[in-house]
C-alpha cells in the first residue's frame, strides 16, 4: 500500500512538471518580437532628394475660356524665354527680331485679351490670323511676330502658305457698244461690281457665281484666291463699305480668310482667300 501511495504521488509530481513546461513553452512562443528601429526604416524608405529646377523670373498664365486672356508678371526676364513659354501655351509660333532675342523685359498685367497683352510686351507686333466664316469662333492666331523697330514687316507667306491660286479672266461680248447715259449708266448695269476704298469693301452682285465674286475681290485687294470647289452657288447681294472680314462672312460660311494685324499701326490687311466646301465625314 505504501508503494502504491508513493507511485501515485510521483505520478502527480510528473504531471505538474509537464504542465509547467508546456505553459513556459507557450509563453515563450507568444512573446512579441523585438521592436524594429523606426528611425532606420524611415531612413531607408526616404525618397531620393530631388532638387526643384530653377525658378523662372516670370509668371505667365493663359486662359482660353470664356475668351482668350493672358496674365504676365516679369522682372528682368529674357524676352526669348517669355516668348517661348507663351508660344507653348498658345500653341502658336512666335518669331523674334535679332535685337529682341536677349532683351530683358519688366512688365505686369492681368487678364488682358491677346492684342493688348502683346502690345505691352513689344513696341512692334504683327499677328497673322485665320478666319473661318462658318465656325462662329474668334479669329485663330497662326503666327506672332515680335519684331525690332526698324526690321520691317514679315513676308506675307511667313506662316500663311498655299500653292493653289485661281485666275480671273474677264471679257465683254458687247465691247464697242456704248449704252445710253454714258459711263455712269454702264456701271449701274454691271452685274458684278467690287470696289475697295479707305480699307472698306463694297460688293454688288446680281446672280453671280460666288467663285467669280471672290476672284474679283481678290483682284481688287491684290491677294491670291484659291477656289477648291466646283460649287456654282450664285450670289445676289449688295454690301456697301464694310471691312473685308464682315463682307466675306455675309457671302458664305465656307470661306477662310487670312489676315495680318499690324498692332503698331492699328491696321489689318487681307493676305489670302480660300473657298472650299466642308469635308463630309462618313457615317
Amino acid at each position: 500500500m505504501k508503494r502504491t501511495v508513493l507511485f501515485h504521488y510521483a505520478k502527480r509530481i510528473s504531471l505538474i512538471a509537464l504542465l509547467c513546461f508546456a505553459a513556459f513553452t507557450l509563453s515563450v512562443a507568444q512573446k512579441p518580437a523585438p521592436a524594429t528601429d523606426t528611425k532606420q526604416v524611415n531612413k531607408e524608405a526616404k525618397p531620393a532628394d530631388t532638387k526643384p529646377g530653377p525658378k523662372l523670373p516670370f509668371t505667365l498664365t493663359v486662359k482660353m475660356r470664356p475668351i482668350l486672356n493672358i496674365s504676365l508678371k516679369a522682372e528682368k526676364a529674357k524676352m526669348y524665354e517669355v516668348s517661348q513659354e507663351l508660344s507653348k501655351k498658345l500653341k502658336t509660333p512666335i518669331f523674334l527680331g535679332p535685337e529682341r532675342q536677349n532683351e530683358l523685359i519688366t512688365v505686369e498685367f492681368s487678364e488682358l485679351t491677346l492684342e493688348p497683352a502683346l502690345q505691352l510686351m513689344s513696341p512692334t507686333v504683327y499677328v497673322d490670323y485665320e478666319i473661318d466664316t462658318g465656325s462662329g469662333e474668334q479669329p485663330k492666331p497662326l503666327g506672332i511676330f515680335f519684331y525690332d523697330a526698324n526690321q520691317g514687316e514679315p513676308p506675307p507667306t511667313a506662316v500663311v502658305t498655299g500653292t493653289g491660286q485661281s485666275m480671273l479672266i474677264e471679257g465683254n461680248t458687247e465691247d464697242g457698244v456704248e449704252p445710253e447715259g454714258g459711263e455712269a449708266k454702264k456701271d449701274e448695269e454691271q452685274p458684278l461690281r467690287v470696289t475697295y476704298e479707305n480699307k472698306l469693301l463694297t460688293v454688288k452682285a446680281k446672280k453671280q457665281p460666288l467663285s467669280l465674286v471672290l476672284l474679283k475681290i481678290g483682284e481688287e485687294l491684290g491677294i491670291p484666291v484659291d477656289i477648291q470647289t466646283q460649287n456654282l452657288t450664285e450670289v445676289d447681294a449688295e454690301i456697301s463699305k464694310l471691312p473685308v472680314e464682315d463682307v466675306v462672312r455675309q457671302l458664305s460660311p465656307h470661306i477662310r480668310l487670312f489676315v495680318r494685324a499690324d498692332l503698331t499701326r492699328a491696321e489689318k490687311r487681307a493676305l489670302r482667300l480660300v473657298y472650299a466646301e466642308p469635308i463630309k465625314v462618313a457615317q
